[in-house]
């Protein structure tokens, strides 16, 4: 069925022109030493490049949602309505519980983030690239370039590199998301009736609740996929993800997986919500159009 795939990944695409600017200032917070501010970073990036700055690796993150959004969205929808049916034929409620929404989101999540790290790849380092030395800076010309030139100077492989965190990353943002935008929507509608109030409410929780969630794997997903040999030594900073969350906690403090904390809400939340209520639009439009 194609509607949950060209639904959720036409929103996530939407969502993610709309955040751009607030991704690349948190990619760039958690490269940067302690201290910074999410204005503090995002005025430099201004000063250097200009308004347009704020749109570096804008071509990779389409194409990640493309990917990466649509089959997170789409399959947990379809895994969703799946079990949601075979409870119905069973006698059962419609609404599903916490514990099969949370599976459903898990499930998803991590499929997704197979087939959606080269993207995620590419797009940390097209985010990181402006805050380095001209002398050291990559140069992607597009996500295109960028797999190319990954694929044939670093070998295939490293279009997977953070993969772990990756997926941990979708399976948490898709639990705090999906799942509990499920669980909120279901609550509030007892209470306030169903509607656009109901709706907005009820993503401005899963947007917390992903979040808080999510943060940690995505700092570790960023270092990894950004990290370059020691030009002295020839050694990556991190041999694996156990190897950068142990390194992180020691060196720079727990806190430190949850820095840039304001950019990442002020660019999951609405990320989450403007999804979400595109989402409900765009079923709508999906079910007046094909009569459904």
């Amino acid at each position: 069925m194609l509607q949950p795939y060209v639904v959720g990944g036409g929103s996530a695409i939407f969502a993610s022109i709309c955040v751009q600017p607030m991704d690349l200032t948190k990619t760039r917070m958690q490269l940067m030493p302690k201290g910074t501010s999410l204005l503090g970073v995002a005025r430099d990036i201004i000063a250097k490049q200009g308004v347009a700055g704020l749109y570096a690796g804008l071509s990779a993150s389409i194409l990640r949602q493309a990917v990466y959004g649509t089959a997170r969205l789409g399959l947990h929808r379809e895994f969703s309505d799946r079990m949601s049916r075979e409870q119905v034929a069973a006698g059962g409620k419609k609404d599903l519980p916490g514990w099969k929404s949370a599976g459903s989101a898990m499930a998803s999540g991590a499929l997704a983030s197979v087939i959606g790290t080269p993207m995620d790849v590419c797009l940390v380092r097209m985010q990181a690239d402006g805050m380095k030395p001209e002398a050291e800076r990559r140069g992607y010309k597009s996500v295109f370039d960028a797999l190319a030139r990954i694929a044939r100077e670093e070998g295939v492989a490293k279009l997977w590199t953070g993969f772990e965190p990756t997926a941990f990353r979708a399976i948490a943002m898709n639990v705090g998301m999906m799942a509990s935008y499920d669980q909120a929507k279901q609550a509030i509608t007892a209470i306030n009736g169903e509607g656009t109030s109901t709706n907005l409410m009820a993503s401005a929780v899963s947007g917390l609740t992903a979040s808080l969630s999510s943060l940690p794997f995505d700092m570790m997903k960023t270092r990894l996929q950004n990290m370059k040999p020691d030009p002295a030594t020839g050694l990556m900073p991190y041999r694996n993800v156990l190897d950068c969350g142990y390194k992180i906690a020691t060196t720079e403090g727990v806190l430190t997986f949850w820095r840039g904390f304001s950019a990442y809400y002020a660019r999951t939340a609405p990320h989450a919500m403007i999804i979400l209520i595109v989402m409900e639009q765009f079923n709508a439009a999906w079910k007046k159009t094909f009569n459904l």
